[in-house]
Parts: structure tokens; sequence; C-alpha cells
């Protein structure tokens, strides 16, 4: 190859990466503004100025340092970071199983880890009821609740990888057998439900939507302490998933131990979905459409993937949650409510927009 056709080859490829990255920076820039955006609106509008300058740590005023540090920023940056988290577990999933409709949602495990919360904060007694709306649910032992969340949600987990070993099951399967365990722990939680006094039955309905508001700092401690070590172990293991999307067998002849990589992601992937839906509940189809956003304007190589997937489902549920703030105000819907509209359209259109997702 001559030296001139190497240096065009070379710079085409900078030029590629180099349109990712642009991709990437933008939306990291965008979820900064609106982060400030969403802080700055609801029923005491504060103006971006001062949500900037209090971030910075310079005070204006008690009344809105209270308001923007103890109720607005723990929201946003729940949002965030359990966007983030959803969606970097719906990228592991549909990659290491090579399906595109994998996703903690589709796959079952978030309702397991839903049974799971539910059956720790009603049998265990890991969590307090009450009937007023702010804290309807209250988790006081919040390591049990998590635990009891992923034994459930690691239960569905190897199920479907047992499922994957055999020979002939195709993708479709799969995604059915997802949707079975999904149903099965649902009803589990209804019979749980059955059985709860009113103001338990009227607490856990409630917790069951999807609910980024209901984080403190503590959990949200928590919560982002569990994706922040995801985020890296899916980052280190990005060239792998790369190798398996090649198939199983290019893959192991590239030295990949294609079963450790799967098992060990879906195990990392079931702990983060346990314990968004322990602290938030249940919140759909963030997994499953940001990462099919994401390959829309960054390609399959999961060195961006993975990246452009978490800013893209930290800006959409950041978005979801500010529209729900806003739109019936005094009123707040759950955010699950509003994912879920938007979720399933957007999905049904990625399906029948003329590529393959």
């Amino acid at each position: 190859m001559m030296k001139g056709q190497q240096g065009e080859i070379a710079r085409r490829y900078k030029a590629h990466t180099g349109r990712k990255t642009t991709y990437i920076l933008s939306g990291i820039f965008l979820l900064f503004v609106m982060m400030v955006f969403s802080i700055s609106i609801g029923p005491v509008d504060i103006p971006p100025l001062d949500v900037i300058q209090t971030l910075a740590g310079q005070s204006v005023s008690t009344r809105m340092d209270s308001i923007i540090w103890n109720i607005r920023l723990p929201q946003v940056l729940t949002a965030i970071v359990a966007g983030a988290g959803l969606a970097i577990s719906g990228v592991v999933m549909q990659s290491i199983l090579r399906n595109p409709l994998g996703s903690p949602f589709t796959l079952g495990i978030s309702n397991a880890a839903a049974f799971g919360a539910a059956f720790s904060v009603m049998v265990l007694g890991t969590g307090a009821t009450h009937s007023s709306v702010g804290d309807a649910v209250v988790i006081s032992n919040p390591y049990t609740t998590t635990i009891v969340a992923f034994v459930f949600a690691l239960l569905v987990t190897v199920i479907i990888l047992a499922f994957s070993r055999i020979r002939g099951v195709t993708p479709e399967i799969m995604i059915l057998v997802g949707v079975a365990m999904g149903s099965l722990f649902s009803a589990g939680t209804m019979f749980l439900q059955y059985f709860a006094d009113d103001v338990q039955l009227a607490s856990m309905v409630f917790w069951t939507f999807g609910d980024v508001a209901r984080a403190s700092w503590q959990e949200l401690g928590l919560i982002t302490a569990i994706v922040l070590v995801s985020i890296i172990y899916f980052t280190l293991e990005r060239w792998k998933y790369n190798a398996i999307d090649a198939g199983d067998e290019t893959a192991k002849g590239l030295g990949v131990n294609v079963e450790k990589v799967r098992i060990r992601g879906m195990m990392c992937a079931s702990l983060v979905t346990a314990i968004i839906v322990a602290f938030l509940g249940v919140i759909g189809f963030v997994g499953l459409i940001c990462p099919h956003m994401a390959r829309r304007i960054i390609g399959d190589d999961h060195r961006f993937l993975i990246t452009g997937s978490l800013i893209t489902g930290s800006l959409l549920l950041l978005c979801a949650d500010t529209a729900a703030r806003v739109m019936l105000e005094p009123y707040q819907l759950p955010v699950a409510v509003l994912t879920s509209f938007l979720g399933a359209p957007t999905f049904i259109y990625l399906i029948l927009g003329g590529r393959r997702i």
C-alpha cells in the first residue's frame, strides 16, 4: 500500500472518530444545560444564573440554597445516574446476548428486582410504609433490600443464560423467556399486595411507579457508587463486546472467554438494575431504546457506544423527569409513566424507521 493511501486512510479514520467524539462532547454539554434548566423550573422558579452561582458555592439566599441542595439537585442527579445505569445495562445485555431487544425491562430483570424489593420491604421489614405521597415507602435498610432485589434479578439472569446455552435457541425465544419471567414476578408482586393492608397496598402500588424524586443524598450515593463501578468495568471490557458482536466463534478465535464475559456482564447489569429498582421502582424502556438511539448516531463500536448510550440515557430520563414535574403542576407525575408513554412509540419508530436495530 502506498504511503499516500495510508495517509488518506488515517485521515478518514481520524475524521470518523472525531465525529463520534464531537457527538459525545455535545451530549455532555447538552446534559449540563438540561441539568441547570431542570433545577431552575418548578413551583418556585429560580433563574439559571442563580442556579449556577449556587452550584459554584456562592449563596444566593437561604431559601434558594435549601430548594436547590435539598430538593431539586438530588432529584436531578438521581435521574442522570439512573438513566446512565439503565442505558448502559441495556447496551451490554444487547451485546453479550446478541439480541437487539435485550434490556432489564424486556428480559424481566426489572420485574424480578421489583418483586425482591417488595418482598424485602413487606415481609422482611426493611422498609417503612406511609400514606403520604412524598414518602410512600422509606427504605430503612437499603443494603438488605438491594441484596434481596439482586438475588431475584440474578435468578432471572441465570435462567436466561441457561436458555442461551441450549442449542438452537434463538434470540426471539430468549426474549419470550424474559417476558414469561417478567409476568411471573409481576404476579408475585400482586400476590404480596393482596395480603397487604390498605396503607401498605396504596404505598406499594405507588412505589412500583418508578420515580426519581424519592431518592435522598444517601440513596443517590449508593446508586452512584454501583453505577460508576459498572461503567468502569463495562468500559474496560469494551473490546470484548466488539468481538462478541462478530459472533461467539470469532470472539473465541480472538482469545475472548465468551461465557465468562457473558456471565460477568449479566451479573453486573443485574446489580445495576436491582439497586435502581430497589430505590426508584420500575422505569421502563430507558435501557431498551437509548442504546438504539445512540447507535443511530455513533454506530456499533463499543469504544464510543457505551459512553454515548449512558449520556443518551441520562438525557432522556432527565428530560422525562423535568416534563413530569411541570406538566401537571402542582402535581408531579412519576417519571416511569412518561418514559412508558414516550418509549413505546419511539421504539416502534426505530423498528419501522428503515434501519435494522
